[in-house]
Order: C-alpha cells, then structure tokens, then sequence
C-alpha cells in the first residue's frame, strides 16, 4: 500500500467520524511520517502501542505505526470507532495480537477490547474486573485479574486467570491464584503467574502461582520474590521473573526459574542483583531498563543494560550507546523488533502530558523518536 492509498482509504473513516456523534467531538487521527524505517520485506508489518493515560482520566488511546508506509497514526481508536461511547476508556495496561484479532487489556473499565488486527474496527468486548495482562494458547486468550475494586486494602481479596475462546468471546474458564496477578506465561501446559500483592503492601505476595493447564487448577505457588510483576520466557524456557521491592529497604530484583532435574516444576536457580522494571528478549539477549523510586529519597534511579540468558550475566550496563538515554525523562516501556533487532523505548515524561516513542538501532544508535499519546507503555508486533 502506498502513502496516497494509505490515506485515500483512511479518508472515508473520518467522514464517517464527524457525521456519527451528535454530542461528542472525535479526535482525528493525527498522522506523522517517519524518515527512516527498517527494511520493508520483513514479515512485519507495523505495530500498535497503547498508552495508558492518566488514572481517572479516561484517556487510554491507541497508535499505530506502518513500516511499509513509514506513517504513524496517532489516537486513531476514535476515527475508526466513531459510535463507540467513552472510546478506549481508563488505563490501558496490555495489547497483544492472535489471529486476526487485536486484544486491548483496559484496567479501570475492567473490560478487554477486542479489535480487527487490520483495519482497527472494534468487533467486542469482554468484561474482565480489574485486568492486567493477557497471553494467548491453543486459541484461548487469558486474562490476569485483581478481581477487587481498584482500591489499595489490606484485606484485597485474591486474584484469578480468566480464560476466553478467542473464537466467540465468550469466558470459558477462571482460576483463583495468589493476590494481585501480573504477568503470564506458558511453559509445557503450565502457566506461570506473578503474584504482586500490590493492594496489600506492605505485606506483599512473593510467589509465582502454577496453573496445570489441562485441567486449568492452580497447582503449585513458588516463593521468589516480594511484588513480583514481569515475568518473560525466554528460547530455552528458562523464566525471568522481576521483583519491584518495597520502594524502601528492599530492593528491586530479577530472578531466573528453570525446571532442574527431579523436579516436576520450575525452581528459582539465580538471583540477579539488578533493579528491573521491565524487560525485551531477542535471542540470547535480555534488554532491560529499571526506573526505581525510593521513598526516602522522593527520585527514581534510572539504568538499561543486557544480560546474556546463557551466563545470566550482564554483558552491558547501557543499550543506548550514544548518549540520547539522556533525552528520556521517565523510560515506560519496551519491545525489539523481532527481525531487524531495533529497540523500541517509550518515555512517560510528567505522566500527564504526550510521551515520545524512540526507536534505537541494534547498536544503540537513536534513529528516529515520535510523539505518542499519554503514558505510551505497552507495544505488539503486527505480522504481514
């Protein structure tokens, strides 16, 4: 599709968006194009960020950037839907795409969009209290929960795995598992799950729940670190799982888990002694940065750096090796095309503003940076 085709066939959607809501103003998209793209015979064809505006704000909104074109689309959920009520909603906290299906995890208005891969029409909804993160398996997505009410308690009850035919839209399945559920993954027919116990703090969760997918029961529950959050799998199923601490006296960490002999589950062998608030694997690599507050202080520590997954050492303390790291205020989110290896960095700034999406080449050199929308945070790859 060329440039004049992108825009000829865009062009029908915003008319339809200014003649279909009589008592709200939609936003047209903003389009931008970006000088340097990566090689267009790649298998992808672009990507989605979702950025997760404020609290409250009801300000969750949705981008989109084409590779064969070189054009990035901002807020373009609205254009596209123009009878949805309220668009996105609050907080957008996951995306991720199966099929031919693109899934928005939207945390405040507990619900799950579920929107054309293609074309970005929405097709449904699921309602999801309080949801966090989804993966996907054997054509079932699933859905991490708080299940409560979006309200720090002590006595904040515990979270489940929603489990949803990606076919029908319809919830299949749930499981109960440790206190506020984060991120997910799939190893072998069991799912691993990253208890945080966020809304309980000070007295945390600190394991990993294992779901025996089979029969979708919560098997096992793995002591491994206080306010657990990521939780990745890398080529060799190893699982590197991170701690967010205290924010006081105990720290940030990031912890390995692999299945050893005579063991039927996996066991934490390494402890990592890094802070990491989130993390992109491609190949043997670990790409990490860490913004970690302290309440003493009142100020974020910031730091990016490699770890080789074989060693489980770091190899590098900074990714970015031209000194543009010094450009981002607060880093947000991360993802590395899966082809050309260039590293994807959103900033956050004042968290109530526009963000900047920075692309860096596979040697840390800036290539290009854009505007997004308000917290820019989490990115999915779109296949060709």
């Amino acid at each position: 599709m060329t440039t004049k085709q992108f825009f000829l066939y865009f062009l029908p959607l915003l008319l339809v968006a200014t003649s279909c809501r009589e008592d709200e103003l939609v936003v047209p998209t903003e389009y931008e194009i970006i000088p340097e793209t990566p090689a267009k015979d790649t298998k992808v064809r672009g990507f989605y960020l979702v950025n997760e505006g404020n609290m409250g704000s009801n300000k969750c909104s949705l981008d989109y950037f084409d590779y064969l074109t070189g054009l990035y689309a901002r807020n373009f959920y609205a254009e596209r839907n123009p009878n949805v009520i309220k668009e996105l909603g609050d907080v957008g906290n996951d995306i991720g795409v199966y099929g031919s299906k693109l899934y928005v995890v939207v945390n405040c208005s507990h619900k799950v969009e579920v929107l054309d891969s293609r074309s970005g029409v929405r097709l449904g909804q699921v309602d999801i209290p309080n949801c966090r993160y989804v993966r996907f398996h054997r054509g079932k997505a699933y859905i991490s929960s708080y299940v409560g009410p979006v309200l720090i308690d002590a006595n904040a009850p515990k979270g489940a795995v929603y489990e949803v035919d990606t076919t029908s839209l319809a919830v299949t399945r749930k499981v109960t598992v440790g206190y506020q559920p984060e991120e997910m993954e799939v190893v072998n027919d069991y799912m691993y799950v990253a208890n945080s116990g966020g809304y309980r703090a000070p007295n945390y969760d600190n394991t990993v729940s294992v779901i025996q997918m089979v029969d979708f029961k919560q098997v096992q529950q793995i002591p491994v670190g206080i306010n657990l959050h990521r939780l990745k799998k890398d080529r060799y199923d190893k699982l590197w799982v991170t701690s967010r601490g205290d924010h006081k006296s105990r720290p940030s960490r990031l912890f390995v888990m692999e299945k050893k002999p005579g063991y039927n589950q996996m066991v934490v062998t390494d402890t990592i002694p890094i802070a990491c608030t989130n993390m992109a694997l491609r190949g043997d690599s670990l790409y990490y940065y860490a913004t970690e507050w302290n309440d003493y202080t009142a100020s974020n520590t910031i730091s990016y750096g490699i770890i080789d997954i074989r060693s489980k050492e770091v190899v590098s303390t900074n990714f970015i090796t031209d000194g543009t790291e010094k450009e981002i205020t607060i880093p947000y989110g991360i993802a590395i095309h899966p082809e050309t290896g260039d590293i994807l960095v959103t900033d956050a700034k004042n968290y109530v503003s526009s963000g900047t999406l920075y692309c860096f080449s596979p040697k840390g050199k800036k290539k290009w940076s854009v505007r997004t929308g308000d917290i820019p945070a989490h990115i999915t790859f779109l296949p060709r």
